[in-house]
């Protein structure tokens, strides 16, 4: 037994720990858990608990269903919303076969399998996500068929005594409390939208931190008798939330992304990093905008980009080199700003990363550029800037995608077919589905 196992299993005794749950995801990102007596824990780290695969979207088919949770011993943290009596637990597991192979359809696995390319490279990656969600006074919808805003705040606005100030404060602290550092928060744009932004860890910790992230914020808001959503675009006519990731490659204690003396202080492997997300950002849109609502937030206005550029510090592009700050090298960073909230972090990281590797790996180049606001832009300059967008609907990232022998390559042939499957389903469903919009604008005409 290692040492973090040990520790794991003296705090639990130490600190009565009363239930330990088992966390990991399904092919969306949807958070499972399985309780395990504390008596149970040891037997887990040595041999795994079984469970139903078939019965968790994308893990399992019915003739192979049974599966295996193993608790990762460095993601222990108590759960303080749970309280001080009879106190909870929770661990990330990897999802393994019965003969304790990793599984090839566990999200998770996915994204240390491209971290384990990364590192044959020489890498070390690094996120920082920018989280944006929107406070509501329910779940509900008013009698216009609106979801309630908790106030009508707008960026960085102070509001004494205000709902959304308190509910960051707790929530800020609650984050802490289970090891998750904090760099800001504030008010964002929309009526009661706001943003989190979660300090740099290497990329699965990243992960594993915005899985417990939306748990933490669901839970501050139920407590406080409010709704945290972090569905892509909930307002028509205000910003969509998303999930802004800045990202380093290091090799050992160097930044990779940092040439002093280049152009913006981009390293050639900064620009081929880039231009390999750029190449292949159609590929895996479906990945990091999911749902059939992200295509409102992606085609919906609000700073959201929808079209393949990057630029220095240019926010209407889709790539966003941050200013460079003097004798700040190890900050040289790169921004993808198309992933959604909603994402599921495990894969789209995956992805994002993979795409990134490969332009690093065959040597990409970059193309110009983009100095203009891309949001202002006539189709006609657009087009002669060669600017292409990103696809416009579910549907269009379904096709897209599918094509993709890259995208089976770096997800697996299972997780590609049962992301695909869930994805068309979802895409059938809308599809026949009459829309509110489409009773007030035609029932009364036609």
């Amino acid at each position: 037994m290692d040492r973090q196992q040990e520790f794991v299993l003296r705090t639990i005794e130490e600190r009565d720990v009363r239930f330990v749950r088992l966390w990991f995801t399904d092919v969306i990102g949807s958070l499972k858990s399985v309780a395990l007596a504390p008596a149970e824990v040891e037997g887990a780290f040595e041999e795994g608990l079984g469970f139903d695969g078939s019965s968790i979207e994308g893990l399992a088919r019915v003739y192979e269903s049974d599966m295996l949770v193993q608790p990762d011993p460095s993601t222990f943290q108590i759960l303080p919303w749970r309280g001080e009596r009879e106190q909870t637990s929770r661990m990330f597991c990897d999802v393994l076969t019965p003969d304790g192979e990793p599984s090839a359809a566990d999200p998770r696995n996915v994204l240390k399998r491209v971290l384990s390319q990364a590192a044959d490279m020489g890498f070390t990656c690094y996120t920082h996500p920018e989280i944006e969600f929107y406070l509501l006074k329910s779940d509900q919808v008013d009698a216009a068929g609106q979801p309630v805003p908790v106030d009508h705040a707008g960026y960085f606005d102070h509001v004494p005594g205000g709902v959304a100030q308190d509910f960051r404060r707790t929530a800020v602290a609650m984050l802490e409390s289970v090891g998750i550092s904090v760099e800001f928060s504030h008010h964002e744009a929309g009526p009661g939208q706001n943003e989190i932004d979660l300090r740099y860890a290497d990329a699965l910790q990243t992960a594993d931190n915005i899985m417990t992230f939306r748990t933490v914020i669901k839970e501050v808001a139920l407590m406080q008798d409010t709704y945290a959503t972090f569905m892509p675009k909930p307002f028509t006519d205000f910003p969509g939330s998303g999930m802004h990731t800045h990202f380093s490659l290091f090799e050992g204690d160097s930044n990779a992304f940092f040439e002093a003396g280049a152009e913006y202080q981009l390293s050639a492997t900064a620009r081929q990093f880039i231009a390999g997300i750029l190449t292949h950002a159609p590929e895996f849109t479906a990945i990091t905008n999911q749902f059939v609502n992200s295509y409102k937030r992606l085609w919906g206005g609000g700073e959201a980009p929808s079209y393949i550029s990057w630029g220095h510090n240019n926010r209407s592009a889709l790539v966003r080199v941050p200013l460079y700050k003097p004798n700040k090298g190890q900050s040289a960073r790169v921004e993808y700003r198309g992933i959604d909230s909603a994402a599921n972090p495990y894969l789209a990281y995956a992805v994002l990363l993979g795409a990134g590797l490969k332009g690093i790996r065959e040597g990409y180049d970059l193309p110009p550029d983009t100095e203009d606001d891309v949001w202002s832009l006539t189709g006609a300059e657009r087009r002669a800037m060669g600017l292409k967008p990103l696809p416009s609907s579910l549907y269009d990232a379904i096709g897209v995608m599918e094509e993709s022998e890259f995208m089976a390559e770096i997800l697996g042939e299972q997780v590609f077919n049962n992301f695909l499957r869930n994805k068309r389903h979802e895409w059938g469903e809308y599809r026949q589905h009459v829309t509110l919009f489409e009773l007030q604008r035609n029932l009364s005409i036609l």
